[in-house]
């Protein structure tokens, strides 16, 4: 039993439900002699995936839909051995190398080296070189990055290479130049609106158009978000109603309860819980961003005007040393303690003057 938001992912171009010139664009590029590099980028939740799929079908047929998860090993030059999962299929693979961490340069160049030089044999493939899906090529590390440019150069007669990114600030010009790339913007709420009525269509549903306005709104333009968050709400009651609560995603309450911890307390001891759970979300795949941002909205409700300002400023801060860094979780480590210790003075300074009034 799939979930709704695997289940109802398009399969082909043609069927995509927005951005449909763009779809025809890639159809159009497909049919033609020559396939250059490409770079999805977007939003999360956008449809880079979904369109990298259905591109794939496009270039090779139904057989790139037979899948199969396999793991790979590599040895680094200290002589560790590191595994990464791979999904793949006669004609593709799609791997995520930022899984291994600081060993990303090895995945890189070893696993493109491995792929480009094993031929297709398949003549039903329709193509003469294989695919490789790069997913969050933006986590990368640099040294991974030009060794992704060398490759490419390197090794472009007997594949292909289709990277998939949330911002393009954090990829190096080198490989920026050497792919063309697409943009995959946020669907409109109104777009999403129609998804959810489609989707209710082929369950036998109703949804109220308004509950389906407020799910398009709480998702902030994430498809992904939307119809998990459709399929939660089928969960809790139906039939719908239109006022009927909206569920919050686990890790959303998860991070809700985190944030109140460091209002609540700010020790040592109330650092250390924080930092933990803080890893069991980075642990949990919740992108490090997202998780930043969430704690940021949340914490500002519980300031004064002038401590807002002191928490943005510093939030800016980290965030930026968070996008240039390799480790997450030093960062957001430090905004926590940052702020632990601004709101304490607050505090102090708040019980110091009702001490005066009285």
């Amino acid at each position: 039993m799939s979930l709704w938001v695997d289940r109802y992912r398009p399969r082909e171009l043609a069927k995509l439900d927005y951005h449909k010139p763009q779809a025809n664009q890639l159809i159009n590029l497909c049919s033609q002699g020559d396939f250059p590099h490409l770079m999805f980028y977007g939003p999360s939740g956008a449809g880079k995936k979904t369109r990298i799929i259905c591109l794939l079908r496009e270039l090779y047929g139904p057989g790139v839909e037979r899948l199969r998860n396999e793991v790979m090993n590599f040895t680094t030059p200290s002589n560790k051995k590191i595994e990464i999962m791979t999904v793949s299929s006669n004609y593709h693979i799609e791997v995520n190398p930022s899984d291994v961490g600081i060993y990303d340069r090895v995945v890189i160049t070893d696993m493109i080296k491995q792929i480009a030089q094993t031929q297709q044999i398949d003549p039903s493939g329709q193509r003469e070189f294989k695919t490789i899906v790069l997913s969050e090529v933006d986590e990368l590390t640099k040294d991974a990055q030009h060794a992704l440019r060398r490759t490419m150069e390197k090794y472009v007669a007997t594949c292909r290479l289709i990277l998939c990114v949330n911002s393009t600030s954090r990829i190096i010009p080198a490989v920026k130049s050497r792919c063309l790339g697409i943009r995959v913007s946020a669907p409109t709420e109104d777009e999403i609106v129609s998804i959810m009525n489609l989707i209710c269509k082929k369950e036998n549903l109703h949804i109220p158009p308004e509950l389906a306005t407020r799910i398009a709104q709480k998702s902030e333009r994430n498809l992904r978000r939307a119809i998990l968050t459709l399929e939660a709400c089928k969960v809790m009651q139906y039939p719908f109603t239109a006022n009927q609560e909206i569920p919050d995603m686990d890790w959303q309450t998860y991070l809700k309860e985190t944030a109140n911890m460091i209002v609540q307390e700010q020790t040592p001891q109330r650092m250390e819980v924080v930092r933990e759970r803080l890893y069991e979300l980075l642990s949990q795949g919740i992108p490090p961003d997202i998780i930043f941002k969430g704690l940021v909205q949340i914490l500002v409700k519980n300031c004064d005007m002038s401590l807002k300002t002191q928490t943005l400023s510093f939030a800016g801060l980290y965030d930026h040393r968070m996008q240039r860094g390799s480790k997450h979780i030093f960062h957001l480590e430090a905004f926590v303690a940052q702020f632990m210790a601004l709101y304490k003075k607050f505090l102090n300074q708040v019980s110091v003057m009702d001490m005066d009034d009285f």
